[in-house]
């Protein structure tokens, strides 16, 4: 069975790349366009891997993680992997100690980058389980 990502970002243009990207990789993508859609669907679980926008209407990445946090979904959710264009440490840092595995800043990196990351991380989360 296909490995369910979520990609969560208001930038049309980049939900939709990565939507593509996922998809021809063979993935079940779904997406969200902020951070309220994105509650609505993280908390009933199963996704495989978050790619989660910080800085988004609504409800921004971080408050995501707080609701997530407080009110964990009955299926888990996997590693969350935040995208940013903000290089701001202290940001990074917060979201970091919230869960955060890991930061990609959406303006460094490729579509063979975000494949690497997404492998990696999936990886990582099977060999935990």
């Amino acid at each position: 069975m296909a490995k369910k990502v979520i990609v969560i970002d208001d930038d049309m243009y980049i939900r939709e790349l990565y939507e593509e990207v996922l998809k021809g990789e063979g993935y079940d993508v779904d997406s969200a366009v902020n951070g309220e859609d994105a509650l609505n669907k993280l908390l009933k679980g199963g996704y495989d891997l978050i790619l989660l926008d910080i800085m988004m209407p609504k409800v921004d990445g971080l408050g995501v993680m707080d609701a997530l946090k407080a009110t964990p979904p009955p299926i888990p959710n996997g590693p969350i992997l935040m995208l940013t264009n903000l290089d701001h440490e202290p940001l990074i840092q917060d979201a970091l100690s919230k869960g955060a595995q890991a930061f990609l800043i959406k303006a460094d990196i490729t579509p063979a980058d975000l494949m690497n990351q997404v492998r990696k991380f999936l990886l990582e989360a099977e060999n935990k389980s």
